[in-house]
C-alpha cells in the first residue's frame, strides 16, 4: 500500500468521479483507475459502487475513508513538523474573502515582508465556501471569512466584529443626512455584489429578516468597482467598516443604519487535525496584534 493510492482512494471518494478525481490529482484517470484497483486488490474488498460515471464509497470504503484520511494527515504533519526548523523559511498560505484581503491583509503581507522577510507568504483570495474547502483539503493553512462556518472539522478563532455601513455618493440627498433607517432606503437602487459573496448573502438575510425587499440594480464583482458606480450616483449600497478607505473621503458619504443596524463577525479558520507550523503561528501573533491596534483607531474615528 503507497500513500498516493490513499491519497486517489480520498479524491474519488470526495468527489465521487474517477476523471474529477484524477484532474484533482493532476494525474491521469485509467492510472489513477489502475491504482485503485491495485488498493482493492491489496486490501481484498471493493471501495467503491461504479455506477456508470458516478463512484459510491462501498461499506469497505466507509469504514476505510477516515483510517485512509488520518494516516494521510498524520504523515504530513509529521512531515511539516521535522521541515519545520528555525533557521529554514517559513512557508504559509492564507486566504481571505474579497472584502478583507484588499483591506486587511494585503497591508498586513507588505509590513511582514519587509519585519519579518524568514515568513514567506501566499494569498488566495476568494468565496467563503472555496476557502472553507480550501482549509479542509489543505490547500490552505488557514483563512478570514464571515460567519457563519458549520464544519466539525474546523476550528474557529474570532477575530473581528465589524458594522456594516450604508455608502452613498458625496452630492447624494442622504449624505447630509445624521439618521437613516432602512425605510428611508425604499425607492433607492443598491449596488450589490454577486451572489456568491458572503456579504451579498447576509444583506439579503438581513433586509429579509426587516421584511423589506431592497431594488439591487447593479452587480458588481469586486469593492472598487461598486465603490465607482455608488461615486457616480448610479446607486447605493452596504459595505463593511473594513472596506472604508481614506480616498474614499474624497468621493464617498459612509453612514450608520439607525434601529437593528447589521454587523458581521470575522473569523480565523484552521483545520482542527492540521499541524500548525511556527510560520503560521508566527502570522497569527501579528495578525491579531495588528486587528487590534486597527480596532483603536477605528474607535477614534467616528463614521
Amino acid at each position: 500500500m503507497e500513500l498516493h493510492q490513499l491519497r486517489y482512494f480520498v479524491a474519488v471518494a470526495e468527489t465521487e468521479n474517477f476523471t474529477r478525481a484524477a484532474e484533482r490529482s493532476h494525474v491521469s484517470q485509467p492510472s489513477l483507475s489502475q491504482q485503485i484497483l491495485n488498493l482493492e486488490s491489496e486490501i481484498g474488498h471493493k471501495l467503491f459502487h461504479r455506477l456508470g460515471r458516478k463512484a459510491v464509497v462501498t461499506e469497505a470504503g466507509v469504514a476505510f475513508l477516515e483510517r485512509a484520511r488520518r494516516i494521510l494527515f498524520e504523515v504530513e504533519n509529521a512531515a511539516k513538523e521535522l521541515g519545520d526548523h528555525p533557521s529554514l523559511g517559513r512557508r504559509i498560505t492564507v486566504g481571505a474573502v474579497q472584502t478583507v484581503m484588499p483591506y486587511l491583509l494585503t497591508p498586513l503581507i507588505a509590513e511582514l515582508h519587509t519585519s519579518h522577510p524568514n515568513l514567506l507568504i501566499d494569498a488566495r483570495e476568494d468565496f467563503r465556501a472555496n476557502l472553507l474547502r480550501g482549509v479542509i483539503e489543505g490547500d490552505l493553512d488557514m483563512a478570514i471569512v464571515p460567519l457563519p462556518v458549520k464544519d466539525h472539522r474546523i476550528s474557529i478563532e474570532p477575530l473581528l466584529m465589524e458594522p456594516l455601513l450604508l455608502v452613498v455618493g458625496k452630492t447624494h440627498p442622504i449624505a447630509s443626512r445624521t439618521e437613516i433607517s432602512l425605510n428611508d432606503l425604499s425607492d433607492e437602487t443598491f449596488a450589490s455584489l454577486g451572489d456568491a459573496s458572503a456579504l451579498a448573502t447576509q444583506i439579503r438575510t438581513f433586509f429579509g429578516d426587516q421584511k423589506l425587499q431592497p431594488r439591487i440594480g447593479i452587480h458588481c464583482a469586486q469593492v472598487a468597482t461598486l465603490k465607482q458606480f455608488v461615486a457616480a450616483g448610479l446607486g447605493i449600497s452596504i459595505l463593511p467598516q473594513l472596506a472604508r478607505m481614506a480616498d474614499d473621503r474624497e468621493t464617498l458619504t459612509y453612514l450608520r443604519l439607525t434601529g437593528s443596524a447589521p454587523t458581521r463577525e470575522l473569523v480565523v479558520i484552521r483545520h482542527l487535525q492540521r499541524y500548525q507550523s511556527r510560520g503560521a503561528e508566527q502570522f497569527l501573533s501579528v495578525l491579531r496584534e495588528h486587528v487590534r491596534l486597527r480596532n483603536e483607531a477605528v474607535t477614534a474615528v467616528p463614521v
